[in-house]
This record gives structure tokens, sequence and C-alpha cells, in this order.
């Protein structure tokens, strides 16, 4: 006839037993996804920001957001295929440019982080930062309608064919982004800009 187990060993069974089983811990590509919301007088845009493929540009849009410098920035650009008459290569953006500040000027301009070297392409609803020339981005930023390969590394919106940096995607709320868009404009310019109160991380 066997002999009963040890109590020690039956206790330690039972506990193993018990014990809950661990969640699985967040993939690398899901730790480098920063949540966080542009909330607007129209209502919330919800983003998740890659900072595995962008990471200087994700890096300087946090110090904007982290330092409350996108409070009452405004969505003031509507880009729409009807409001291009001169531009031969036509996009799709809402444009923001924060408030302007003596007290709190822009963080120095800084590199593109061009598509051909992110692997990240600007389909609908992506991020990207606006820029005049290469390496001068610093606050202002669209986000995309529809794809526009025309923004990507060798697309010809920019003459310098070095496209803008995508940082990031719209999660939840492209309806709002749509609603921007479809505003009344002169040229380009909305004629009632769209107010964002803040931008905080979620």
């Amino acid at each position: 006839m066997r002999s009963p187990a040890p109590v020690g060993r039956l206790l330690a069974a039972a506990l193993v037993t018990l014990a809950p089983v661990a969640a699985p811990l967040p993939t690398h590509a899901q730790r480098a996804l920063i949540p966080i919301v542009i909330e607007t007088e129209l209502g919330n845009i919800e983003a998740d920001l890659d900072s595995a493929h962008a990471p200087v540009t994700v890096t300087n849009f946090l110090r904007y957001v982290d330092a409350r410098m996108f409070d009452d920035a405004r969505f003031f650009r509507a880009v729409r295929l009807d409001n291009q008459p001169t531009d031969s290569v036509k996009i799709e953006v809402v444009q923001v440019a924060r408030a302007r500040s003596p007290d709190a000027p822009d963080f120095p301009p800084i590199p593109l982080e061009r598509t051909s070297a992110t692997g990240l392409r600007h389909l609908d609803g992506v991020l990207s930062m606006a820029r005049s020339g290469p390496d001068t981005g610093t606050s202002s930023f669209s986000i995309v309608i529809n794809d526009q390969p025309a923004m990507d590394f060798g697309g010809h919106r920019q003459p310098d064919g070095q496209g803008f940096a995508v940082f990031g995607r719209v999660t939840s709320g492209m309806d709002v982004v749509r609603k921007i868009q479809a505003r009344p404009t002169d040229a380009q310019r909305l004629q009632t800009p769209v107010r964002i109160l803040r931008i905080v991380r979620r």
C-alpha cells in the first residue's frame, strides 16, 4: 500500500493549482505604442504614437504634450481636393498649429525621419510632422485623410522628394477629423479654426 504524501507536498500542489495564470507580457511593439488623446471642441481624437519606428519625432512631440504646449492649439487648415487649384499633386489633411507665446517658444527643429528609413507610410489616419525644408519640423502636425503616398519619401508633394515624417495613427475619432476637414475654408484656411483643448497621454 502506498504511503500518503507528506502534508507539505500536498499544500504545495494545491497552491500551484490555485495560482493565477500570469497575463502575457506586452510585446516590444505594444510597449512602443504611446496612446494619446487630442481633446477638441468637436470631440476627442485618440491616437497611438509609434516610438519604435519614429523615436525622434515622437520624443519631440511628447515634449510639447508634457509641457502642455498644445493647450489651446488650433486646427487651422483643411486641405481637400477642391481647394488646391494650383497644386499638381493634391493631398487631403487637416493641420494643427499651437498657440504662439514668447514665454513658450518652439523647441529646436528636429531631423526628418524619412518614411524610407522608418518603414511607415502616409495611410488614412496617420499623424505626420509638418515642415518646410528637411530638418525643420517643430510642433505643427497634420492628420492624413485617405492614403497619401505623395507625402512619402520619393513622393512629389514636396519638391525635394524627401516626404514627411509619419509618427502615429488615429485609433478613434476619424469622424471628428473628417468634420474638421469639411468645414468652410478661405482657400485652405478654416474660416473658424477648431480649438484643441489639450493633448494628453492616455
